[in-house]
């Protein structure tokens, strides 16, 4: 009898491909044995995610600390300093990407009017304004605040990933400088438990295709294909800019920067991709993403264990490309004439609260306040966007995951390593 074994991301890309079959043959009012299929999709989507998330603090931690405990202070502010200049740099070039875009195709702009009446407000505006109302540009200090918790226990429950990361430096920092039995001990503890979470990740992925099935047929099932469309336009810009940083920028920078083979990074990749785009959230494909870039791209613990946690918090550059680009077309839709100062305006901040966004579906729309407060636009404009949101969140996740695989793999280069994607 023949067998036949698909490698995962194939097996992910499969359960991507009837998700939306399925989405789109059934509907919302579709019931198996009596039994909602929107609420089984609910439940295995929220199970997957639950699953992943589990594993974020425990694994960050390790990683973190089991990198920093045999780096010498030379080596550490190298690394660092590296790794702060790929992150702001990349985001930088992406931000500009979206404002070319965005300033060429106008999607605020139709028929040679702002669409604000044509595409109307979300009826979920009153929502989003409750969960989002308030924010100004004051709160890029809380971006530094949250790097220092009072808590740690508390940052790492709520999810406050720039805290639990600073404490996890320091600790692995002063560890490499410890001696004796008690350093032996804590090195055998972290590197253990490091190895633990890694089982755990591979474990988990086995069941990553059902999970992706669940969460991508739940999203088609409820917005259908069609809810885009009186947002096309802005759609679109968002999408062809998100795919020249893809698919241009960073493939760019992996061949004469890194020098590795662009198509065998894509592929190595491709488990963490197809995940970050099906969950929306790059804290919860951390796991994944850690691990093909070591299993599958082969670049050390040392760099993967400092660059991607770190990445997985600071560097969002599909994120700060949206951001920016959703921003702007605000202001075209409600017919304002945005000049360069407001524009600049709208990079830098872009580039700061990018630093700060959760990485959890549509964190990014509490940014957009921010932004919008900044340049004095009224937050109800959130609205307008939001028919899209979902699906948008998706394809920037993924280029913020691939973002930040290319600069493990950069960095590796730049550190004298050999990884298994060297032309």
């Amino acid at each position: 009898m023949l067998h036949i074994k698909l490698a995962l991301h194939w097996q992910i890309l499969l359960a991507l491909l009837l998700a939306i079959l399925a989405g789109l043959v059934f509907d919302q009012n579709t019931q198996i044995g009596g039994v909602s299929l929107l609420s089984i999709l609910l439940f295995i989507g929220t199970l997957f995610l639950n699953a992943l998330k589990m594993l974020i603090v425990p694994l960050v931690m390790a990683s973190i600390i089991t990198g920093m405990m045999s780096l010498q202070a030379d080596t550490l502010g190298r690394l660092g300093g590296k790794t702060l200049l790929y992150y702001m740099s990349s985001s930088l070039i992406a931000i500009l990407i979206g404002l070319l875009l965005v300033n060429l195709l106008q999607p605020g702009i139709m028929h040679g009017q702002p669409v604000r009446d044509m595409i109307g407000l979300s009826a979920d505006t009153s929502t989003v304004l409750h969960k989002v109302g308030g924010k100004g540009a004051s709160d890029i200090a809380d971006v530094l605040l949250r790097m220092v918790p009072a808590n740690v226990v508390t940052a790492a429950a709520k999810g406050q990933m720039l805290g639990l990361i600073f404490f996890s430096l320091l600790y692995g920092y002063f560890l490499s400088r410890l001696e004796g039995k008690s350093a032996t001990a804590q090195r055998n503890f972290w590197q253990g438990l490091l190895d633990i979470m890694l089982a755990m990740t591979n474990l988990i992925m086995k069941f990553a295709p059902l999970g992706v099935f669940a969460l991508v047929a739940k999203v088609v099932l409820v917005s259908g294909v069609d809810a885009f469309k009186p947002l096309s336009v802005f759609f679109f810009t968002v999408i062809l800019a998100l795919s020249i940083h893809l698919f241009v920028i960073l493939p760019l920078a992996l061949r004469f920067i890194a020098r590795v083979s662009v198509v065998k990074h894509f592929k190595a990749m491709m488990p963490a991709l197809l995940t970050a785009f099906s969950t929306s959230s790059s804290s919860a494909t951390l796991p994944i993403t850690m691990d093909s870039v070591e299993k599958r791209a082969g670049v050390s613990n040392q760099i993967t264990g400092f660059t991607l946690p770190l990445g997985a918090t600071i560097n969002m550059d599909g994120t700060a490309l949206y951001e920016c680009v959703a921003a702007m077309f605000i202001a075209q839709a409600y017919g304002l004439s945005l000049d360069i100062t407001t524009q600049f305006t709208i990079v830098l901040v872009a580039l700061l609260t990018s630093v700060g966004v959760a990485g959890i579906p549509s964190a990014s729309l509490v940014a957009i306040t921010i932004i919008l407060s900044a340049i004095g636009l009224p937050l109800e404009a959130v609205g307008l966007i939001l028919v899209v949101d979902r699906v948008l969140d998706m394809c920037r996740t993924a280029v913020n995951v691939f973002s930040d695989s290319c600069a493990a793999v950069i960095i590796a280069r730049l550190e004298g390593e050999q990884t298994r994607l060297v032309v």
